[in-house]
């Protein structure tokens, strides 16, 4: 008699223990982490659960393997004792299950006579769980189109009034008491529906296209497989926090679809056809009232991020950590609104609970505060995260003030630092700059000559000072360009 589990015996226990390739948890977001997916029907290293799990199982003819991913049906399947062939353990909070060691007990050798009745529970257990989950998505979603979200009759609705179906479907009162104001199944409905039309941009991060959805423009970033990360914690805080404002990139939908075999990760969001401020740069010269324009907007967006808005419509505080002009869009009436926040932390005052997510991207070296390029960055402390946004806010500022025309005089696009560091610098290149050197980008003498460009000019400075807590906050960078914009005659820069 063998103490080992033959692999027929296995793969029923993969499938009961949530580690193969079957269906996907019906949870809110908020209940679902992420885990360390390393098994024979994982397609990537990570996957989505209800909960992280680990199992140790020795298989006949083999050393003992061990197989991670994420539970999805039973949590009772967790409380199970180990024996000599199988141990396991559940956890749940996002990539628990990443380190976790597990050892194979001593036990009667008579146990593996229940193997077999055991598997057969277990199997039973499974199978009427995932028949369950079934019937109730089916009802969930007939329930869903139909009645409670009200999907279907608001895109009716739209189509007869020849009105912006987005529009209808964002504005209605279909929400899910979440910031997003759509539920799960419509976005997901909304993301199956749009025809990608245009590829406007790539990078590191994936694509961007141009969508179509119902003949109204959508934009479309595709993640790529290594910026996972980022795709989960933009879709965590647009689906969590209420984030509907003008100078906040608007969200629209967020879906994990599978496309040409693979498995893509998609964020659907209000399409801009300017582009980012960078692109809109290199294209355009500003006139003092529309550089203006842009700042005072990309400033109203940046204090809003920051903020923590109490109540029920409330907001926590969150930092971006990744500000720059490519990820701050130019809207069709010349307002700025930010975008990405695949990086941001999020803090509320009341919990003193800083969630900084598990992403392992950095920000970009380029618009790196000194004290992150150093490494003296206090990472337990939120303000400290709000103190290099507003260094980042600084370089785009001179981004916007280098391309304004002044006295018929406009100099070409040029990144921050473009003088001091090669094209694509690295963290060294950055950190001899800008804490070695204490470098700041040189600001043009003939910004003195405007009243507007001026106040700017001083601005800059005070966002770049070396001290973190001496620099402007986000709120008086608002209201001071906001004076700026009222009286540009008579500009006031609070110091």
């Amino acid at each position: 008699m063998t103490s080992e589990i033959p692999r027929k015996g296995l793969l029923m226990l993969l499938v009961a223990l949530g580690l193969t390739k079957g269906g996907v948890v019906k949870a809110s977001r908020d209940q679902l982490v992420n885990c360390t997916c390393e098994n024979p029907h994982c397609k990537k290293p990570t996957c989505q659960g209800a909960w992280c799990t680990v199992v140790l199982v020795r298989e006949q003819g083999r050393h003992p393997q061990v197989y991670r991913g994420c539970g999805n049906m039973n949590p009772e399947l967790c409380l199970g004792r180990p024996t000599e062939f199988v141990n396991h353990h559940c956890c749940y909070r996002s990539f628990c299950n990443h380190n976790v060691s597990l050892v194979l007990d001593d036990v009667d050798p008579h146990l593996p006579l229940i193997l077999g009745p055991v598997l057969a529970l277990l199997i039973l257990v499974a199978l009427g769980a995932l028949g369950l989950w079934r019937v109730r998505r089916r009802q969930e979603k007939q329930r869903g189109l139909h009645s409670d979200l009200g999907e279907s009759s608001l895109i009716l609705k739209a189509s007869e009034q020849g009105d912006s179906m987005l529009g209808d479907l964002l504005d209605s009162d279909c929400t899910t008491g979440s910031g997003s104001g759509l539920p799960f199944l419509v976005q997901r409905t909304v993301a199956r529906q749009v025809a990608l039309v245009e590829c406007v941009g790539k990078g590191r991060y994936g694509e961007v296209w141009r969508g179509s959805w119902h003949g109204e423009s959508v934009a479309v970033k595709i993640f790529s497989s290594r910026d996972e990360q980022s795709w989960f914690r933009e879709t965590e805080i647009y689906n969590t926090v209420l984030l509907r404002h003008d100078n906040i990139l608007g969200f629209i939908a967020s879906d994990m679809t599978s496309r040409n075999s693979s498995t893509q990760l998609w964020l659907i969001t209000h399409f801009h056809e300017h582009g980012s401020l960078y692109d809109f740069l290199q294209r355009q010269p500003l006139e003092p009232q529309l550089a203006l324009r842009l700042a005072v907007s990309a400033a109203c967006g940046l204090a809003h991020l920051h903020v923590e808005i109490f109540g029920t419509q409330g907001k926590p505080a969150i930092a971006h950590r990744d500000l720059k002009s490519r990820n701050v869009l130019v809207k069709s009436d010349l307002q700025c609104c930010i975008a990405d926040l695949g990086l941001a932390v999020m803090h509320s005052q009341g919990s003193d609970y800083l969630d900084i997510g598990n992403n392992p991207r950095v920000g970009t070296k380029r618009y790196m505060a000194p004290e992150v390029l150093d490494e003296q960055i206090r990472t337990d402390c939120f303000e400290s995260y709000k103190w290099t946004d507003v260094w980042a806010f600084g370089l785009v500022l001179w981004e916007i003030a280098r391309r304004t025309i002044i006295n018929g005089i406009v100099e070409d696009y040029r990144p921050p630092f473009y003088d001091m560091v090669p094209n694509d610098p690295s963290f060294e290149d950055m950190k001899k700059v800008v804490c070695t050197d204490q470098q700041t980008p040189t600001i043009p003498n003939r910004l003195a000559a405007d009243p507007v460009l001026s106040g700017l000019a001083q601005m800059m400075r005070e966002c770049w000072y070396p001290n973190p807590s001496a620099r402007l906050t986000a709120l008086r960078i608002k209201k001071t360009l906001q004076k700026l914009s009222h009286h540009p005659e008579k500009p006031k820069v609070t110091h």
